[in-house]
């Protein structure tokens, strides 16, 4: 269920907090073992960048989770960044009305 009142998670935040930290992992590292430039990584971490199906792929080798694993969290962000812009919110009140 997604939270109603805040955005969900950023995926690059539960990269760098729940994998790459507690396995003493560095952005470098990471990016070096998969085969993409460190600023990729550096910027999936700083929330500037989405995490893409390649990059599911990718991140789900690397750490022998499933590739849905990383594009829920990312479709979960930007499903929830999406209700919280106010075009959004006033297209779902529109849609409720004629349902």
């Amino acid at each position: 269920m997604l939270p109603k009142h805040r955005i969900s998670t950023h995926p690059g935040e539960i990269l760098l907090e729940e994998f790459l930290k507690p396995l003493e992992i560095s952005q470098s590292e990471l990016a070096r073992h998969i085969g993409v430039k460190p600023g990729v990584i550096n910027e999936i971490c700083n929330e500037r960048r989405a995490v893409s199906p390649r990059m599911a792929l990718l991140l789900a080798k690397a750490f022998r989770v499933s590739p849905e694993f990383w594009s829920g969290l990312q479709a979960d962000y930007d499903l929830t960044r999406a209700m919280q812009d106010n075009e959004c919110k006033q297209a779902a009140r529109m849609v409720k009305a004629v349902v």
